[in-house]
């Protein structure tokens, strides 16, 4: 079961379901703009129409991970240059919880892995016989799939993973299920052929350092802060696995939704590069979000570009050109329009 969201300093806390509170807020903003009518006032105000009473929650990921950092800085860029709303971060179990929770209107923007993205679309995996009525913003960063085991168990290979204690991700989280077809793709059964946890990344850091877990997935931006800090910790006591050579066998399941590159030995301070598997992330919204908001909200991704790669480098590793090609998951009309110059 997932929690509710925190609130944003001066909204209801009254613990019931914040749409409920939303009449109330939109009968009040209606009621201010009439009587600054009838004094002959200026400008209305901005909230009297904000979708959903001018609150937006970011649906992002672990505390210690890449989407809680990026979500925090782009909700402070709505709050401040987004007249009549204001945003806030929630930290989630990441890509599945957080399309379920955009979907259900729980939550108006949400990070997810393009693969997770692209189940939920079509109704397969974990979304079976429920499509999630999403729609993208934009195509951002891309996540390294980082397997990291303790130098100690004397894992060489994916293979060797067979009967360790594996930590595969926070539960339904697009590490979680991207872990499962990688272990399937090495031969693997990801239920029965290793002793499989699913925890969350500060939790699964904590167990890799006290020694109760052998191995890790995780898939993020570079670097993220949570493995950084793992590594930083204990140095020689963890390495990272190559995993390119599993891209055939998953492209050849899931389509080209994976591809391969290089962690690049500075993200960490390893002494070379690792050969790994990639997954885009994309930036999601639901299918009923007004048109004009989902054009403001994609704008403001390239106007404070600079802001959000100040938050965390992943910022600015995308552009106009790539982050419009958010198949399969198409593009909100909103945002389609922003990329065409509307």
């Amino acid at each position: 079961m997932t929690h509710g969201p925190r609130v944003p300093p001066g909204y209801p806390t009254t613990g019931r379901p914040r749409r409920l509170h939303r009449l109330p807020a939109l009968l009040a903003a209606l009621v201010a703009t009439v009587l600054l009518a009838g004094c002959g006032a200026g400008a209305p105000d901005p909230a009297a129409d904000a979708w959903h009473g001018g609150r937006i929650f970011l649906a992002t990921g672990n505390t210690t991970g890449v989407y809680y950092q990026l979500g925090g800085g782009y909700a402070d860029i709505i709050s401040r240059h987004l007249p009549g709303y204001e945003a806030r971060a929630e930290p989630t179990g990441a890509s599945g919880e957080n399309i379920t929770r955009v979907a259900g209107g729980d939550m108006e923007i949400a990070f997810s892995l393009a693969d997770t993205a692209a189940d939920a679309s079509a109704g397969r995996g974990a979304f079976q016989g429920r499509p999630q009525a999403v729609r993208a913003l934009a195509r951002v960063y891309r996540n390294y799939t980082q397997v990291i085991v303790r130098t100690d168990a004397k894992i060489r290979t994916m293979a060797d993973l067979r009967g360790k204690r594996v930590s595969t991700g926070s539960p339904k989280s697009g590490t979680d299920v991207l872990a499962g077809r990688l272990l399937t793709a090495a031969g693997l059964d990801p239920e029965r052929g290793i002793r499989r946890l699913r925890l969350s990344l500060p939790e699964t850091a904590k167990r890799m350092r006290a020694g109760s877990l052998d191995a890790m997935f995780f898939s993020g931006g570079l670097p993220t802060p949570g493995i950084a800090d793992l590594l930083a910790a204990a140095p020689g006591t963890f390495t990272f696995l190559p995993i390119a050579n599993l891209i055939e066998p998953l492209t050849a399941a899931y389509g080209p939704v994976y591809t391969t590159a290089e962690l690049p030995k500075e993200a960490y301070g390893t002494p070379a590069g690792v050969p790994t598997i990639t997954v885009a992330n994309l930036i999601l919204v639901s299918a009923d979000m007004p048109d004009r908001l989902a054009y403001d909200l994609t704008a403001l991704l390239f106007s404070h570009q600079t802001e959000l790669a100040a938050v965390h480098p992943e910022g600015r590793n995308f552009d106009k050109q790539s982050a419009a090609g958010t198949d399969p998951i198409p593009l909100h009309p909103g945002a389609a329009r922003y990329y065409r110059g509307g």
